[in-house]
């Protein structure tokens, strides 16, 4: 089995590439459910509804999120009411958010809830939320603490990051099956996704960090940073407010008492041999490995995989 912790669009296009090269039962993913938040009522779910469309063949590649053809019915009548809405949810898009609000209210867990739709949706692999309880990722900057979707939506990542909250972590428990999904693994699979918002979420619950230093399994990251730059999203800058480079040494720090092998861009070979020694706290370096990183097509996608397959089989 291999498990993928996964967050945002990096995430859903490196597990389309996966799912096209290896048997998706044999995939776990667990996702981040930091960016969850509550609008009209509805509980959304944006990391985890972003792989759902994805693996299920429905996304909008061309803006990374939603449903492919997607309508706005629904949020141009509500605006007429006085609703304000930036966060832009389509017609189809908003039915995944009443089924999961309605499973929720009827004592279904986030997971369960996770798992009924995902079988509606025809995905062949398993997806988790990490937690079931409220985790909720919050921003201070300049102007006062904000949601998230708030600073990352509504004020599109204006402003600079002067640090990031998991609020509710200390309280959340991984969901049924998280735990297992690690230590049971034959390799573990961190996407290219911000290690501070998207992946940082999942390793704030606790048992999550202590069971990857823990697990016999091979654990490989793809880094997000390519030429000291994210593809997508704000993941630069907000390392660089935290005070950190913005560099795929970066990432091997944030994750090394855990990372076995980074896979990096080649435009960063040189940073290679820096990365190297930086070693993890279950002895010896960090393996890196040089390849093409940026996925522009389905057969990137798959590319980028089959490098990551191998090195987990070396």
């Amino acid at each position: 089995m291999i498990t993928v912790l996964a967050g945002g669009v990096g995430a859903a296009r490196f597990l389309q590439g996966l799912l096209a090269v290896h048997r998706p039962s044999d995939i776990t993913i667990i996702s981040n459910v930091g960016d969850d938040a509550e609008f009209f009522g509805l509980h959304v779910s944006p990391d985890i509804d972003i792989v759902l469309y994805h693996l299920a063949g429905l996304s909008d590649d061309e803006q990374g999120f939603g449903i492919r053809g997607d309508t706005y019915n629904v949020l141009d009548a509500i605006a007429r009411y006085g609703y304000d809405t930036w966060f832009r949810l389509g017609d189809r898009d908003l039915a995944t958010c009443i089924t999961r609000t309605d499973l929720l209210r009827r004592g279904r867990s986030l997971s369960e809830a996770t798992a009924e739709i995902a079988s509606a949706l025809l995905v062949p692999a398993r997806i988790i939320p990490v937690t079931d309880d409220p985790l909720r990722t919050k921003i201070r900057t300049d102007e006062g603490m904000l949601d998230f979707q708030d600073f990352f939506v509504r004020r599109r990542t204006e402003g600079h990051t002067r640090e990031v909250i998991f609020d509710g972590a200390q309280g959340a428990r991984p969901a049924p099956g998280v735990i297992d999904a690690i230590m049971d693994a034959e390799a573990i699979i961190l996407t290219p996704s911000n290690p501070l918002v998207s992946i940082g979420p999942i390793l704030s619950i606790a048992g999550i960090r202590d069971a990857l230093q823990k697990t016999p399994a091979k654990v490989i990251a793809v880094s997000p940073i390519v030429g000291g730059k994210a593809l997508k999203g704000p993941a630069d800058r907000m390392l660089r407010d935290q005070g950190m480079e913005p560099s795929a040494g970066a990432i091997a720090k944030l994750y090394k008492d855990f990372l076995d092998v980074l896979v990096i861009d080649n435009v960063d070979s040189k940073l290679k041999a820096q990365i190297e020694p930086l070693g993890d706290a279950r002895g010896g370096g960090v393996e890196v490995i040089v390849t093409d990183t940026i996925m522009v097509s389905m057969e990137k996608k798959a590319a980028l995989a089959r490098t990551v397959l191998k090195a987990v089989a070396a």
